[in-house]
């Protein structure tokens, strides 16, 4: 079974090679919260090279900026976590700092027996966003998370479905689908590709040559008590964003 999977993502990484970098490059997986406990990740990426004029209105053109948004969460139960991210951070080259906007999050993982094999799960967002980063102020998605585990290999998607919900855009969702496969070195470090794209609007899919998609070189560190995951991306000529690296750090509480 993990062997037809991991062949489906590999079909999924070559239909193409996301759009300006959103605050958080993160593919989920199964991991939430112990019950009863919360959590702090810090998600931060800074873009390398990227366009230097407006996508939209209103837009900060995304070259040399770097974003930090804090994100915080709470195990509700064994299968529940609620998470808020804020404030989204966003220091331009010129040096000016915005805050631009507030996300809840609910996420769900089905209850399974043992580390290895199926999971899945669902998680959802909704926020506000300033113009300097999307053409609607409300916006949300809705997240799935397929993955299986064999051995020292994890494979991940998310089939992601972005909605705005203002402003004189489309309401159709948009189909943004993240993978990711890893190997576990040994047990405090993992090695990895993360892969997303942005393939337009469901009922209009755009040609994969069409897409915007950018592929992430990651690490996965645990470090007395903190977790950390870097990773250097590279975007495709459809991709406003050639040049991106983040990092992702949970603090211990």
């Amino acid at each position: 079974m993990f062997s037809r999977f991991a062949f489906i993502l590999g079909l999924a990484i070559l239909a193409g090679h996301a759009l300006a970098a959103p605050d958080e490059i993160q593919v989920y997986d199964d991991e939430l919260d112990a019950p009863g406990t919360f959590g702090v990740e810090l998600h931060s990426n800074y873009v390398l090279s990227g366009s230097r004029t407006p996508a939209f209105s209103g837009q900060v053109p995304p070259h040399h900026v770097l974003q930090i948004t804090p994100e915080f969460s709470y195990g509700i139960n064994k299968q529940w976590e609620a998470g808020l991210y804020f404030p989204p951070l966003q220091l331009t080259p010129g040096g000016k700092i915005y805050v631009n906007g507030l996300r809840p999050r609910l996420k769900y993982i089905a209850p399974k027996e043992g580390d290895e094999g199926f999971f899945w799960g669902v998680n959802t967002e909704i926020g506000y966003f300033s113009r300097r980063v999307s053409e609607a102020h409300w916006g949300g998605e809705i997240r799935p998370i397929l993955g299986y585990r064999a051995g020292k290999w994890t494979a991940v998607i998310n089939p992601i479905l972005g909605f705005s919900l203002s402003g004189n855009v489309s309401r159709t969702p948009e189909f943004e689908p993240s993978i990711k496969l890893s190997w576990q070195m040994n047990e405090d470090l993992a090695i990895g590709l993360e892969h997303y794209a942005a393939l337009g609007p469901v009922n209009n899919l755009l040609p994969s040559g069409a897409a915007a998609q950018s592929t992430f070189a990651v690490v996965d560190w645990k470090y007395k008590g903190y977790d950390v995951n870097l990773g250097l991306g590279h975007g495709n000529s459809q991709n406003e964003d050639r040049g991106v690296i983040k990092l992702i750090l949970a603090l211990p509480l």
